[in-house]
């Protein structure tokens, strides 16, 4: 079979879910087909659950990061050039997770819808093809046929004034410590991280993580399976 380029590569593994993918690439010392890059539990390179798919009919997505830190506006904050973060989209490999942070005073933290129909649009120009960040959006509905997916801390109606503070920096949310560059998976049940220069073998264990699962669950569907039968089983 001919080498899949990175690309290519992108879109197989949308066929996988979020799971198998930290599967692959955390560190379980008894696997043979993990990459070993995090450690299980402290590695910083899943969503928790404090965030929530938008939009599961459209199955997992996966993609390059590109990275922005938006707050409430202050005169103490420093203005980004207007052109940042259509650049740093621009620039970012595709297709492209945007990974946002929004920090807010505890009394606003779930009232700004800051991502709606105009943001969206503008992202899907620049080939996003997913956003996860951990405040709300707004605007389900008109966003819906767009297409883009959304990983956020739920839903809400309006937003007061909102500053761009950084863009192409490594953020944390929700958990994820993302780099720009990384690659994002992302379904129904979180988002995930991995080095880009990964992808071939993150692919290749996945597949194998599946066949090994599928032959493992196959002794439960067998009509004439038995705990006998599956502690014999066990000894070979």
């Amino acid at each position: 079979m001919s080498k899949l380029t990175d690309a290519q590569i992108i879109q197989e593994l949308r066929k996988f879910d979020t799971a198998t993918i930290c599967n692959v690439v955390a560190t379980y010392p008894d696997s043979d087909i993990c990459l070993k890059l995090y450690d299980a539990w402290y590695g910083e390179y899943y969503t928790d659950q404090t965030l929530h798919c938008m939009y599961p009919e459209l199955g997992p997505v996966c993609g390059y990061a590109a990275t922005a830190w938006w707050s409430q506006a202050s005169a103490d904050y420093t203005k980004l050039d207007r052109w940042a973060l259509p650049e740093h989209l621009d620039a970012t490999p595709k297709p492209v997770i945007l990974v946002a942070r929004q920090t807010y005073p505890p009394a606003l933290r779930n009232l700004s819808g800051l991502f709606g129909g105009n943001m969206t649009s503008q992202f899907k120009a620049f080939g996003v093809v997913g956003v996860v960040s951990d405040g709300p959006m707004r605007d389900h509905e008109e966003i819906k046929p767009m297409k883009v997916q959304y990983l956020v801390s739920g839903l809400t109606s309006g937003h007061g004034n909102l500053q761009l503070r950084a863009v192409n920096v490594p953020i944390k949310v929700a958990g994820m410590a993302v780099a720009p560059g990384d690659v994002i998976h992302v379904d129904r049940c979180g988002a995930c991280k991995f080095p880009a220069d990964k992808l071939p073998k993150v692919l290749e264990y996945a597949r194998e993580l599946l066949k090994r699962e599928d032959e493992y669950q196959s002794r439960f569907r067998d009509p004439s399976f038995s705990l006998a039968k599956w502690k014999a089983s066990e000894k070979k």
